[in-house]
């Protein structure tokens, strides 16, 4: 699973790059819009609201945590082509370890954190999640959209094994709210979806203490209303171009995942878990 998961990052990312980049801070997981976005916005304007709400995502999690981070250490799990990497260390002072099953990720991380000074706080690496060397190493683990291709009691249990005493996850993530929409979900993402009662029940189990749960499901509803508009100006584009295009699998999925927030079929959520001291 593990090879098979790490593949189908490496073949998306210079897909990633087209259309979240150029960088340096480039995201790949859902944002948080309040507002619906008005039609007929050109690709460059979706593009730039599809950042500036995946970075009011990754600032609402540094609020949950609640504790100053200048100099800290941190853990981002599936850290993507780096952009939550970046953001911790240059918003937030962090040094972070980055870590990627995606080999092609690695390089584009270091440049990116080179372009932005902070290359000497920002360590990628290839490493599997459940491999992570060491013991209560960190502070902080964040897992934006990663914690759901884990087995949740183990990878709970490691990290109560990597967190210092009083150091916390944060994780955002997609959860189960009907069974039936598991397996779809998993079979297009790779993934193993959890509902949010087996997450508290997991982490409980491995003696980490829930802070806070937030579901923002209704915040990340307009975000794939920002995607798949972008994806229309990109299929329009292609039509100009003279090529032959129907609609994509990705505008599918992505039209399935946002029906699915709204209907309750799928939830969006923030939450907060802490090693006690």
């Amino acid at each position: 699973m593990r090879d098979e998961v790490a593949a189908y990052y490496d073949a998306k990312t210079e897909g990633i790059l087209r259309r979240y980049g150029p960088g340096p801070r480039v995201h790949y997981h859902t944002g948080l819009v309040d507002e619906t976005p008005p039609p007929g916005m050109s690709a460059e304007a979706l593009k730039v609201l599809i950042h500036e709400s995946q970075e009011d995502l990754l600032r609402e999690l540094a609020l949950s945590v609640g504790e100053p981070l200048r100099g800290r250490e941190v853990l981002d799990v599936g850290c993507g082509l780096g952009g939550g990497s970046l953001y911790w260390a240059s918003v937030h002072g962090a040094r972070v370890t980055a870590i990627t099953i995606a080999p092609s990720h690695v390089p584009h991380v270091q440049r990116f954190a080179s372009m932005v000074g902070v290359a000497d706080r920002v360590t990628p690496m290839v490493c599997d999640a459940m491999e992570v060397p060491g013991q209560e190493r960190f502070d902080l683990v964040v897992a934006v959209e990663s914690s759901c291709y884990l087995a949740r009691r183990q990878w709970f249990r490691k990290l109560h094994s990597l967190l210092r005493p009083g150091g916390m996850v944060a994780i955002a993530d997609c959860f189960l709210g009907r069974p039936e929409l598991a397996a779809p979900f998993d079979r297009y993402w790779r993934t193993h979806i959890g509902t949010v009662e087996e997450y508290f029940r997991s982490a409980t189990a491995e003696g980490l203490e829930l802070e806070l749960h937030q579901d923002m499901s209704g915040r990340a509803v307009n975000f794939w209303t920002l995607t798949l508009d972008l994806l229309a100006r990109e299929r329009e584009e292609a039509l100009r171009s003279g090529q032959r295009v129907g609609r994509s699998e990705s505008q599918r999925e992505h039209l399935r995942l946002q029906q699915a927030f709204l209907d309750g079929g799928l939830h969006y959520g923030m939450m907060v878990l802490k090693k006690p001291a």
